[in-house]
Parts: C-alpha cells; structure tokens; sequence
C-alpha cells in the first residue's frame, strides 16, 4: 500500500493536529515539508492541487483532501482501529464536530488573526484586546472540561488534538493564569505525557512561538528607525 502523502510544516498547528492523529491511530505518512515563509504552498502545482493554498493537505492516492479536521476525522474512518477518535455514534460525534468548529471558528482563528498579520505582513500588533480575545476561549474550554479529562467527555478524541495543536501554539503570547483555568492546564499536562507529542506537537509549537517573537521584534526595530 503507498503510503499517505502529508504536505505539511510543524509550525502549522493544524499540521500537527494530523500528525498526532496519524501517530494515535499508527499510520506511517510519506511526509512533504512545506515551507509556508518562502511560499511554497503558492506555487501554481499546489495551487491546482489546492485552491485553498492551506496545509495541511492530503493525498491519499489520489484523493485530495484539505482542512485539518477533515483529514484528522477521515484517518480514523480510513485507518483507525476503532472509531473512539471520532465515534460514529451520532451524539458522541456531534460533540466532536461541535468542537472541531469551536477550534476552526474560534481558537485558531483569533490565533491566526494576531500571528498572521505579524508572520507575513511586518504589523507590530500584538495588542491587549487580540491577546484578551484569544484568552476569552480559555473560558469556554474550562467549560467543556469542567467534569470531564477531555474535551468531548472521558476518551481522547480528534478534538483533542486539533484544540492542543493550536493552544500550545499562543499559549506563551497569551498567557495561561493556572489558577483561573486548571481543567485546560491539567488537560494540556494529560496530552503532554503522550508518547509521540513531543515529537508532533511540542517541538513544533515552540518552534512557532519563538519565531513569532522574533519576528514581532524585527518588525519593531524595523518601524522605529
């Protein structure tokens, strides 16, 4: 069987997410490194392949799929074992899919409305209410955890993955109060002794972090002088 082929960059959260999928479930991807700075993923090829021009994209012989939630849930339908990642009861699932849209409309969303601006366009705005913003979620997810270890109930789901992928990655930006939010902190330290995250979430997220306060500088230095 050819292997799956993931066009992906470990800064991309929602790489990520696809990536602590595969590794949950024990599928091996052909991996294509996308270097998203350079614009790799605007070349007319990927384009075509893409009209969307996101990663992570998916080819699994032939069949193009793209949005991290759309691949996360077809891997566990194609290749899962069982379907405790995204269950095909109705209710159970509906649950996943509310908070697959909660990550797509809301948490990654508010991060990629202070990171993008900064990454690709030299703003220097990484102002109070985008970080307050971001940190308005942190509310809503205590609420989903509040008695429960994750964030569709007792098993760890896509949703999991999806929300940890993007909140490790603003979580230094905008900052976590522990005392205010345990349920999220103590969810984060559960993913976090996951065998395979440090390897497919973690490193990826510090990566983002760092460049992002880098290039926040960068383009600091560059509007004073």
């Amino acid at each position: 069987m050819v292997k799956p082929l993931l066009y992906y960059a470990t800064l991309s959260p929602p790489s990520r997410a696809v990536l602590l999928t595969a590794k949950e479930i024990g599928l091996e991807l052909d991996l294509h490194a996308i270097n998203l700075l350079k614009g790799e993923h605007l070349t007319p090829e990927f384009i075509k392949m893409n009209p969307q021009h996101t990663i992570p994209t998916l080819d699994d012989n032939g069949v193009i799929i793209y949005d991290s939630h759309a691949i996360c849930s077809y891997l566990v339908e194609k290749y899962g074992k069982n379907d405790k990642l995204y269950p095909k009861d109705l209710i159970k699932r509906s649950q996943v899919d509310a908070r697959l849209h909660f990550d797509s409309g809301h948490l990654f969303a508010r991060l990629r409305f202070l990171y993008e601006p900064i990454l690709y366009y030299g703003s220097t705005d990484c102002s109070i209410d985008k970080i307050a913003y971001i940190q308005k979620c942190y509310d809503i997810m205590e609420g989903f955890l509040k008695e429960h270890d994750y964030l569709c109930g007792d098993d760890l789901t896509i949703a999991d993955f999806c929300c940890i992928a993007t909140i490790t990655s603003v979580n230094e930006v905008a900052p976590m109060d522990s005392s205010k939010y345990p349920k999220v902190v103590a969810w984060m330290e559960r993913l976090s002794k996951l065998p395979y995250y440090k390897e497919s979430n973690q490193d990826g997220a510090d990566e983002l972090k760092s460049l992002f306060k880098e290039i926040l500088a960068n383009n600091k230095a560059k509007t004073s002088h």
